[in-house]
């Protein structure tokens, strides 16, 4: 594959063991989707389009991609408290990897 060569070194060190840590997880794809769609949106926004997710799981799952630095966490100091989520430049590289699997998807379904 291109960009995967086998040189010896562990799944982890490569650039694939790279990407699938950063996008390992239930909700990060469909999250990165939503974005790309709306393209800012608010915790309350994401979860109602996740469906069935726990406060826990969501607030754990924005958090790790604002530190692989996927998404942009915006909060507003004003009463109630605002914080809406985007796409980082990151996370915006993704977007055609997404859509070659929403083509793929179509094509196979």
């Amino acid at each position: 594959m291109r960009g995967c060569k086998l040189d010896g070194t562990k799944i982890a060190e490569r650039g694939f063991g790279y990407t699938m840590r950063i996008l390992s997880g239930k909700y990060k794809l469909i999250i990165l989707y939503w974005l790309e769609e709306y393209k800012v949106m608010r915790y309350s926004e994401i979860k109602k389009t996740l469906g069935n997710i726990t406060h826990k799981m969501l607030s754990d799952t924005l958090k790790e991609m604002e530190t692989d630095d996927l998404i942009l966490r915006t909060q507003y100091l004003q009463m109630p408290p605002k914080v809406e989520y985007s796409l980082s430049d990151k996370g915006k590289s993704l977007i055609p990897i997404i859509d070659a699997m929403c083509e793929w998807g179509e094509k196979h379904k």
